[in-house]
């Protein structure tokens, strides 16, 4: 079996954590793999990397040791105490593999300029990747929010990207555009399940297609938006007209914290609004995120639907979604590791297109309705299989 890094950006985070935890529960058989979208029967026999094959590294600003962050969220309800405590060791030597790196603000220059920060990033890579002697490595984004940035024509390829980097000043990109530079430049593939703006810049799409990297993103579409997709297409397929739709969201941790500043407030609602007002068009449609520390990673989305039925009579819909975040993204977070290597391995490169339902908003132009993208990537598992030798008729 082929050795598959995974080298987690925000590796000591609450998702990052949650992930690896249940990647070990699941391949020591303490806990099903429920959540998971790849356990489906649709993908049983599928020729994908196993839980128990993949190699988890990667970075964080925080120094708190896995083993420790897994009792935090074993108190905070987020997994099971008993596995916190079971596989305490594993996470302790797991979390030597980490590399705690200094960071760098949004508007701020990295010490030595950005392009010394790109040169950090890629040689922890290729140390992760010669360490564990890695056949290949999925770099998948953990980080939070970051503000959104201004894409200019200056830097729209690769040689220009570089060369405004060279000299640019402080709030010119992100730590996260530069995670994902480097990925690419060392030969991995790229999972951006953030808002963030990261592999959907034409300089790195590029580089991608160059390179033959599969790349997947953005933002994890988890619990409030998977609902609206699923909902959303409802009501045009019973010609009902949304007049409005709002929804606050209130949740607490680290990313409730960091969406409470404005700026990053505003790059996640770019994400988060988007999926509604395509799909209703002309609708009066507004989420608004208040953070509320006692929540902690239980997210509370409240949404009012207002629509028109026959005749104009006005109605309203409304729901309540209490949900664990980091609980609902570990186990997609493992998918999109497994389908994007099952991809790579196929040859396949470029923006992933069938990967469209696990993202708020997909960077390949599909449809929000999830029902339809759902059936994206059935269509392209059964191609999978079609096209396998292991699955032909004999």
């Amino acid at each position: 079996m082929e050795r598959i890094g995974v080298y987690f950006i925000g590796a000591r985070g609450n998702v990052a954590t949650t992930a690896i935890v249940g990647a070990l529960a699941i391949s020591q058989g303490r806990s099903p793999a429920t959540g998971m979208v790849t356990d489906g029967p649709e993908f049983k026999s599928l020729p994908l990397p196993g839980v128990q094959d993949l190699v988890f590294g990667g970075a964080d600003v925080s120094t708190t040791p896995l083993d420790q962050k897994a009792l935090e969220l074993a108190e905070s309800r987020i997994l099971p105490m008993q596995l916190a405590t079971e596989l305490k060791d594993d996470l302790a030597a797991l979390d030597r593999q980490m590399h705690t790196i200094q960071g760098f603000p949004f508007g701020a220059v990295p010490e030595g300029g950005y392009l010394a920060e790109l040169t950090r990033i890629e040689e922890r890579l290729a140390r992760f990747r010669s360490d564990h002697n890695l056949d290949r490595v999925v770099v998948v984004n953990l980080c939070s929010t970051e503000p959104h940035f201004a894409e200019t024509p200056d830097y729209d390829t690769p040689e220009k990207l570089m060369a405004a980097l060279a000299n640019a000043g402080g709030g010119f990109t992100t730590a996260t555009l530069l995670n994902a530079l480097a990925a690419f430049r060392q030969g991995c593939a790229y999972v951006n399940f953030t808002p963030s703006q990261a592999s959907e810049l034409p300089a790195l799409r590029k580089i991608a297609r160059d390179s033959r990297l599969p790349h997947a993103g953005k933002d994890g579409k988890t619990g409030e938006t998977l609902l609206k997709t699923v909902l959303g297409p409802m009501f045009l397929a019973r010609n009902l007209k949304v007049m409005s739709w709002v929804g606050s969201n209130f949740l607490g941790n680290n990313d409730g914290a960091v969406l409470d500043a404005p700026a990053s407030k505003d790059s996640k609602l770019r994400q988060k609004d988007a999926a509604l007002r395509e799909m209703l068009g002309g609708a009066f449609v507004k989420t608004d995120i208040q953070y509320v520390p006692s929540l902690g990673d239980w997210k509370t989305a409240w949404d009012l639907i207002h629509f028109q039925g026959f005749l104009g009579t006005p109605m309203t819909m409304t729901f309540t979604w209490q949900g664990c975040d980091s609980a609902l993204a570990a186990p997609l977070v493992l998918d999109l590791v497994r389908l994007v290597t099952l991809a790579w391995n196929r040859g396949e490169s470029g923006l992933q297109a069938q990967l469209a339902p696990f993202f708020k908003n997909p960077l390949n132009g599909h449809t929000h309705d999830f029902h339809q993208q759902m059936a994206v990537l059935y269509t392209w598992l059964d191609k999978v299989r079609a096209e396998s030798p292991k699955f032909r008729k004999t």
